[in-house]
């Protein structure tokens, strides 16, 4: 019997630490995939507290997000989350994907969406791939650039996963005016918070992009290394994560306090995502996987065609 039902998305650490009897604190949630080497937003965030007293204008935030994008603030709207900024767009353009894709992605008829990189897959797109709807939510951090900027596209993204700060919501939409304009009038006054919108600036003056990518490619390559030792095959990856095919990985881990992200609400069966972590907690993932040997079994056979699937394309709509 599963210690621990998985949820629709990742970020369970709570309720498993619940299960186990133990602090949330003790737990390491590999699944949920953020920055590694985010420097800690809370004392930063701690500084803004006053603005809890305040009604939230988000204007100041949107035009430093918006330099540091390089970006028109008319090009871009800060939205509660990347799932407001999926919602809106949705609402707009309704959308269609190919599966395997980001569960909240529209699966009606409409123009194309496209994570990049894919969610689940972990791959870049290729240059001559097109959507146009891209979800940027972990771009910066594959690529260290803000955005792939393909003309005419509209990008959702979501600084929750480069900052670190989920629990914060903050989220956007970035294209051409008119199109943030029509999204805009669909969005309800005051989604976007006061600690969002006045600590946004200091936040994002910590970010490094180029500097984040090239840490979290050493850091996946380090996840990799330890995957391998323990019989496990990482498929490729350009993202801060990697997938593992392996029967009963995630309830042997939980239930040595690691936390790892079903992938079934992708359609992948029997396959578990691991974020890229920090040594500390990937020296406590090489440990539960020493002592969870052989409480899951490992498969090498279906990366290959599920990727190859995925190359050709199908269609949901």
């Amino acid at each position: 019997m599963s210690l621990l039902a998985p949820g629709p998305h990742g970020g369970d650490g709570a309720r498993l630490a619940a299960a186990l009897g133990v602090e949330v604190t003790s737990i390491v949630d590999l699944s949920q995939s953020l920055n590694p080497v985010a420097v800690d937003p809370a004392g930063i965030v701690a500084k803004h507290l006053g603005a809890l007293g305040r009604y939230p204008d988000s204007k100041a935030a949107t035009e430093a997000l918006a330099g540091a994008m390089g970006r028109d603030p008319d090009q871009l709207l800060l939205t509660n989350g990347g799932a407001e900024a999926i919602a809106l767009v949705t609402a707009e353009l309704g959308g269609s994907v190919r599966e395997p894709e980001f569960s909240l992605h529209p699966r009606g008829g409409g123009p194309r969406w496209r994570s990049n990189p894919s969610s689940p897959l972990g791959r870049l797109a290729g240059a001559d791939e097109r959507a146009a709807v891209w979800d940027e939510a972990f771009y910066p951090m594959a690529t260290g650039q803000w955005t792939r900027g393909d003309e005419g596209s509209v990008v959702v993204g979501s600084l929750t996963k480069l900052l670190s700060c989920p629990g914060l919501r903050v989220g956007y939409v970035l294209a051409s005016s008119e199109f943030v304009a029509a999204v805009r009038r669909r969005q309800t006054t005051w989604t976007v918070n006061a600690l969002v919108a006045e600590s946004l600036a200091d936040l994002l003056a910590t970010v490094d992009l180029a500097g984040t990518s090239r840490a979290v490619a050493v850091l996946r390559g380090e996840l990799a290394k330890v995957l391998v030792r323990h019989g496990l095959a990482p498929w490729p990856s350009d993202a801060n994560w990697l997938l593992v095919e392996a029967t009963g990985l995630r309830d042997a881990l939980a239930r040595h306090g690691v936390l790892v992200r079903d992938c079934a609400t992708f359609g992948l069966a029997g396959v578990v995502r691991l974020a890229v972590t920090t040594p500390a907690q990937l020296e406590r993932l090489d440990d539960a996987l020493t002592r969870a040997a052989g409480e899951f079994s490992s498969s090498r056979e279906r990366r290959a065609g599920v990727q190859n699937d995925t190359e050709r394309g199908v269609d949901h709509e």
